[in-house]
């Protein structure tokens, strides 16, 4: 019997070139994979809509973000609001398969009374309430760190509205104890992102460049490259490459006084793929404990040497696999010292112990599939 899903993402899932819509993609073609018919509904926000998900799915439906200054007037959070469409909850009444949301951004017919009798799933990506209060203190602007601790205030009065879910799927372990401590009549489970990573693909041998790679212009990433820059790098002797999508001008400046430090912008796939290859050390930081972060596993299945701080592994499982740095003292000694020692192909091999079953695409989709049609 033919098994079908509705997925509602809150972006159009392709290109697969950040975060979020990464995991969404490579769950889709984990399902696909299975032989679930996907319906996927996307709402548009600065990305075109793919030919590539119209080949993938059954059907793909598109919704315009109600974006500007009236969405923000409402108890909702802007980011739920902004994507309310009656043309959405119409599609998901057209038929009685099980819901996927992806993200506490899309709920906003999660508890809709017409949905009470069909099987709804919530991915959760961020304790979201936790993240925007974060933003509020990174951002750029009064008025942009206002709306961050607004949105906080509203993420976090809006999260109840998970109790309409039969089921939250957390994408960490940190993230899955909070919910189930919140929520104690859900059913909360973890599963990591699903990602780009079929197999380990990570080279033996050694280089002389150090590798910061992540979407520049989001201001966690930013802020991070700005610490790496003023903190670490300067203070080493080879070369440091920050690569990735649209670096705001104050990152582009902040490094060009040190010749060893070079930004990449908006390298294309195939340029990324191949500095994550032959970076010798892959440094990852981050100021927020809030999900699992994408450049994490992509570093530790396609690179080298992987230095992170505490705040990077959290609920990740992955400590064994990198090295720990938390003060900028001890991250320039890491590097100093990862410099100078090659990885062979053992310790390469040793990671599959880790990353297998729990990082497998494969094995997550035939988990995820069991939670929606067999449980």
């Amino acid at each position: 019997m033919e098994k079908h899903i509705n997925i509602v993402s809150f972006n159009i899932p392709y290109p697969a070139n950040y975060g979020g819509v990464i995991d969404v993609y490579y769950k889709l073609m984990a399902l696909r994979a299975l032989g679930v018919k996907i319906i996927l509904h996307c709402f548009e926000y600065e990305r075109p809509r793919s030919r590539e998900l119209e080949r993938i799915c059954e059907r793909v439906f598109y919704y315009k973000r109600r974006t500007g200054l009236l969405t923000n007037l409402t108890h909702l959070p802007y980011n739920v609001y902004s994507r309310k469409d009656p043309l959405l909850i119409q599609h998901l009444l057209e038929n009685d398969y099980p819901i996927l949301f992806e993200g506490l951004h899309t709920c906003y017919y999660l508890g809709d009374p017409r949905l009470r009798h069909r099987m709804k799933i919530v991915r959760e990506c961020n304790i979201e309430h936790d993240y925007y209060r974060y933003l509020a203190q990174s951002g750029k602007g009064f008025v942009r760190n206002l709306f961050f601790r607004i949105e906080a205030a509203r993420f976090q009065t809006y999260e109840p509205v998970l109790r309409h879910a039969n089921r939250i799927i957390a994408v960490s372990t940190t993230d899955a104890a909070y919910l189930r401590k919140r929520f104690p009549e859900q059913v909360v489970d973890f599963m990591p992102c699903f990602h780009e990573n079929e197999r380990i693909t990570a080279l033996p041998g050694q280089s002389d460049f150090i590798l910061y790679h992540g979407k520049l212009s989001v201001v966690e990433n930013e802020r991070a490259a700005l610490f790496l820059i003023e903190r670490v790098f300067r203070h080493l002797r080879c070369t440091c490459v920050i690569a990735g999508m649209n670096p705001s001008r104050r990152l582009i400046e902040a490094a060009k006084p040190y010749p060893h430090i070079r930004v990449e912008a908006n390298p294309d796939t195939e340029r990324m793929e191949k500095l994550i290859h032959q970076a010798q050390i892959h440094i990852l930081i981050t100021f927020q404990n809030t999900g699992l972060k994408l450049k994490l596993l992509n570093s530790l299945f396609a690179g080298r040497h992987t230095i992170v701080n505490t705040l990077m592994l959290a609920g990740s499982g992955l400590d064994a696999l990198c090295h720990i740095a938390d003060t900028p003292q001890e991250m320039i000694q890491a590097c100093e010292t990862l410099m100078k020692q090659p990885i062979d192909q053992v310790s390469i091999d040793q990671r599959r112990n880790l990353l297998y079953p729990t990082f497998s695409n494969k094995e997550e989709g035939k988990r995820l599939y069991q939670m929606i049609y067999e449980d």
